[in-house]
């Protein structure tokens, strides 16, 4: 299938799924990404959930993270050119919501792309070769190729990878993982 088939199909499975679901299948995600070795990781960069979308909460794996000393990293969207600027996310750090309704950082120090080690990618639907399709704007394609080369790049979802996207294209950046409930 296309892109534009599955984020229509995957946006409507998400807003289906029942709260007790979700709760299911963010517990099982957080196990898994707990899991993950970050012995070498220093910056963090994640998304801040947009409960509207039925997005997974992120705010356990920021904890998380910061209880490991780790530095969390989230972003500012600019819909003028579809591009992401970076910022930390300090404990003092206050966060509005934009006129979209995405919460963004306010009194914040910047971050080079090439500071990130880690990214968590938002996704509606993934397949088995790392490609992802998201909300259709290429934020995080234009920010992942950004990145050096040795940052990771984990997609969470709450739907397991399909077997192939037909219609990835030269921009499309590939995932290294996508954590997804396995049970």
């Amino acid at each position: 299938m296309k892109k534009e088939e599955l984020r229509k199909i995957y946006k409507q499975k998400r807003q289906d799924l029942s709260t007790k679901e979700i709760i299911e299948f963010q517990k099982n995600i957080y196990h898994e990404i707990y899991d993950l070795d970050i012995s070498e990781i220093i910056n963090i960069h994640i998304f801040l959930t947009l409960e509207k979308f039925k997005e997974i909460d992120t705010t356990p794996i920021i904890d998380y993270f910061r209880n490991q000393q780790k530095k969390i990293v989230v972003s500012k969207s600019d819909f003028t050119n579809n591009t992401l600027t970076h910022f930390y996310l300090e404990e003092n750090t206050e966060l509005e919501l934009n006129k979209f309704g995405i919460p963004e950082p306010k009194n914040a120090g910047s971050v080079l792309e090439t500071e990130i080690d880690l990214v968590f990618v938002p996704l509606l639907i993934s397949d088995e070769l790392g490609y992802r399709v998201g909300y259709g704007k290429g934020f995080y394609d234009r920010f992942l190729s950004n990145c050096r080369i040795d940052c990771k790049k984990i997609g969470l979802n709450f739907f397991k990878p399909i077997a192939k996207i037909d219609d990835v294209n030269a921009f499309d950046i590939a995932l290294d993982l996508v954590v997804y409930p396995k049970k």
